[in-house]
């Protein structure tokens, strides 16, 4: 068996966009990625189907394994042949003691690959509003190790020189030592009055920062409770946080954000709530697929043979653009046999799906409701004119009631349906348990149902008491409605059915 390759990946500090296109490419190629605790979870999504992760994580009391068997667990995976990716938080070779991973993997004759990655020490500082350098204040930083390898002691480091120093000192890995680092930095001769702050979890939703100077900084973290992991910076460069701390005052930062929309449909918010400073958790708790019943697949078939014949094409939804022309391709049907009908959409997004095509929907009303929409056009619908409605398997009853109530002839087809989804299900119990979800997203009724549907199937004993615990987000009055009968409460509501009005909902008054 010819042996595998290795990659030596530097994470980054903690968000997960701060990975290089080199270390992701490392992620998605691999077929077993061992990872630490700060290195975030959320890159792990970018694996291959079927691969294995390996957590080796290090916490400060305790180590899930010693750095001499994880040396070895990498060697062993790539005898077995395997592309084995190592993803270590911020820069491997910074404190990561990368070097001997690598001299292992060497002397056994294993290909690997080192890739830098941006370290906690520049990053962290810099997402707290604090530059390691600036011109007015220092041209030089100095990165210190807040704790050694066993065998050594802190007199290996010229303390007076550290002291004396102008630049920036940034020390990894030393809350437990803050202590003895400031007195012995104030004994080396730097000013008691020099700033210092900490910064716990950078870049990640949790940050947290305190600030202080080398006199106080100590009576100040331990009253807080400050614990590690965090990042000490000591140095004039600390008096600009008040001023650049541009990260903390994002308006969703620090809010963990459950995003329940079907994968395919997802990206647009996830992306809106990440750039507002949230952490978009993703539980796609519905799929969407082509129909596989054959009465609904053969009604479809039908409906479509004869287009010719309708007066209006209504769409709900993108989804219902998305697999009607799908069905109208896989049946070689040509949409010029549409030409007859006048084509109404309900929402923006189900009106640009349309004119991706080709389509200019009919003149949308200000709210994008369905009662709002079939009464902009009262005047225009006449009893006998035909209406073919795409839809969902769990469409609402509203419109075509309405419809059929005005005398028009409604034709009701089932173009995609819904599948419940549970898969990543267990972390967000955990997570819901640990109360650290602060707010759920529905952006239709089915993910209001299959959410709960899904937390039962997966064992949570009371999963309204589970969701309570969060602030609900819903994009419109059905799903708001859909809340309030499972016997929940809406705190947030957009004002349009659109994904920048229900993130809008989340901070705006």
């Amino acid at each position: 068996m010819s042996k595998g390759v290795v990659y030596l990946v530097g994470a980054g500090p903690g968000d997960p966009k701060l990975i290089t296109i080199r270390g992701l490419e490392a992620i998605q190629r691999a077929d077993v990625v061992v990872y630490d605790r700060l290195a975030s979870p959320r890159l792990l999504k970018h694996m291959k189907p079927g691969a294995e992760k390996i957590f080796v994580g290090k916490l400060p009391d305790k180590h899930m394994m010693k750095q001499g068997e994880i040396n070895q667990l990498l060697v062993d995976l790539a005898m077995q042949g395997k592309t084995v990716t190592r993803l270590k938080g911020g820069d491997p070779s910074v404190f990561g003691r990368v070097g001997e991973e690598a001299e292992l993997l060497a002397d056994n004759g294993i290909m690997f690959e080192i890739v830098p990655g941006i370290t906690s020490a520049i990053a962290v500082p810099t997402y707290a509003g604090i530059p390691v350098t600036h011109r007015d204040f220092t041209s030089s930083f100095s990165i210190v190790t807040g704790h050694e390898y066993p065998n050594k002691t802190y007199s290996s480091l010229n303390w007076e020189n550290l002291s004396q120093a102008s630049g920036t000192l940034i020390f990894l890995m030393g809350v437990a030592n803050l202590e003895f680092i400031c007195s012995q930095l104030v004994q080396g001769g730097k000013s008691p009055a020099t700033p210092v702050a900490l910064i716990r979890w950078g870049t990640w939703m949790d940050q947290k920062t305190i600030t202080g100077t080398l006199t106080d900084i100590v009576e100040k973290v331990r009253s807080a409770n400050f614990q590690s992991p965090a990042v000490i910076i000591v140095g004039e460069v600390v008096k600009l946080r008040d001023k650049l701390a541009w990260f903390e005052k994002k308006p969703l930062f620090g809010r963990r954000i459950l995003v329940t929309r079907a994968r395919s449909q997802a990206s647009e918010l996830v992306q809106q709530i990440e750039e507002l400073g949230g952490e978009a958790v993703e539980f796609p708790v519905i799929r969407t697929q082509a129909p596989t019943k054959p009465e609904a697949q053969q009604k479809l078939d039908e409906a479509l043979s004869r287009l010719s014949v309708f007066d209006w094409i209504l769409f709900t939804s993108v989804n219902g653009v998305e697999y009607f022309f799908q069905r109208l391709q896989s049946n070689r049907i040509d949409v010029r046999t549409m030409s007859k009908a006048r084509i109404a959409a309900v929402g923006p997004k189900t009106s640009e799906a349309l004119a991706q095509r080709g389509l200019i929907a009919e003149e949308l009303p200000s709210q994008f409701q369905g009662d709002v929409l079939l009464a902009a056009f009262a005047e225009e619908l006449k009893p006998g004119q035909q209406v073919l409605l795409p839809t969902a398997d769990i469409a609402k009853e509203y419109i075509p009631a309405e419809l059929r109530q005005m005398g028009l002839n409604v034709t009701e087809v089932d173009v995609y349906e819904t599948v419940l989804d549970t898969s990543g299900g267990s972390e967000i119990i955990e997570l819901l348990q640990e109360n650290t979800i602060h707010t759920i997203t529905f952006t239709s009724s089915s993910t209001v149902t299959n959410l709960i549907t899904a937390l039962e199937q997966l064992g949570a004993d009371k999963p309204l008491e589970l969701i309570q615990q969060c602030k609900i987000a819903c994009i419109g009055p059905m799903t708001a409605k859909t809340v309030e009968e499972s016997g929940l409460k809406v705190d947030y509501l957009a004002k349009e059915a659109t994904v920048s009005s229900l993130v809008q909902s989340l901070y705006c008054e």
